[in-house]
């Protein structure tokens, strides 16, 4: 199991999502001898797990049954354990967009954190690409490095802990995209832009507040970056639901045949009132609460020297 390769059959040693529901999932390792406790029982991951196809419906000991699913980034970004707060999917695909992320490419990022980004950032870079990620605090940089060791993506990624505004990331020359979601990213554009190609390139700044916005587009101007942008998504899911609406009866136009003819038949006979008809439809509805602001994303180009 690889989160940039997919398998067919879980082994041991396998990171694996079990799906219980739309908002219930979580993560396991699978063990062999070892078990995991479900509301719907408990799921053996000798007997159950090891050597079944990602995907299977899997029966717990009380009778219910979950979904054992193939891990992927979109996948570990609501399940993974929070060490700091995290990106999710809707700004993650924008980013990647807008780096011109693709396989081969080699892109630098601080801080670390949780990897949400991280792993996604390695499966649009696999198979022949490189991560060179950047954590100021140790104990996170020994977790995210021990993750990646087990998720099978350590061959694409080298951690580092350092202050990557002091002491940068390590490499000059051949960033093909910069990534910085730190408190202070104007105090990293040198080192951003020294770790860039000479031929250029991309670069994303993440910060929650216009001020932090403000100091990094000055910054960004003074060294020499172009096409500079900032953007703020927000995700409004509309709710599809069937509805039944009632169809008006005008009657016939006055003074048509029509007309004429059906004053005729209620003359002659009493038609009784069955109702107007109606028509079943899918419509589309706004919600009433949305998820509001996360951050900022500033985008910016380095032109070629």
């Amino acid at each position: 199991m690889s989160f940039v390769e997919y398998s067919e059959f879980i082994q041991e040693g396998d990171v694996v999502i079990i799906f219980l529901g739309h908002e219930s999932m979580m993560p396991i390792k699978v063990q062999s001898g070892a078990q995991t406790q479900t509301r719907y029982g408990v799921i053996r991951h000798s007997s159950d797990l090891i050597g079944q196809r990602f995907g299977s419906k899997v029966t717990c000991s009380k009778g219910g049954w979950v979904y054992v699913l193939h891990p992927t980034p979109e996948l570990w970004t609501v399940n993974l354990p929070h060490r700091t707060q995290i990106l999710y999917t809707t700004d993650i695909a924008n980013i990647t967009l807008m780096l011109e992320l693709k396989p081969g490419s080699v892109v630098c990022e601080s801080g670390t954190g949780s990897g949400s980004l991280s792993h996604a950032i390695l499966r649009t870079i696999a198979p022949t690409g490189h991560l060179h990620t950047v954590e100021f605090h140790a104990q996170r940089a020994e977790k995210a490095i021990e993750e990646f060791k087990e998720h099978k993506v350590s061959h694409l990624v080298t951690v580092r802990n350092q202050d990557v505004c002091k002491d940068g990331f390590g490499i000059t020359g051949v960033a093909d995209a910069v990534f910085l979601d730190i408190p202070s990213p104007w105090e990293a554009i040198t080192h951003a832009k020294s770790a860039m190609k000479r031929k250029g390139g991309r670069l994303c700044s993440f910060s929650p507040c216009i001020e932090q916005v403000q100091r990094t587009c000055e910054a960004l101007l003074d060294h020499g970056f172009e096409e500079i942008c900032t953007l703020e998504v927000l995700l409004r899911v509309h709710d599809v639901r069937t509805v039944t609406l009632p169809l008006p009866d005008f009657g016939p136009e006055e003074g048509s045949a029509d007309s004429t003819q059906m004053a005729s038949d209620l003359s002659q006979e009493e038609i009784p009132n069955t109702g107007n008809t109606s028509v079943i439809c899918k419509t589309a509805t706004p919600p009433r609460e949305m998820a509001g602001h996360t951050g900022y994303l500033t985008f910016a180009t380095k032109p070629r020297d």
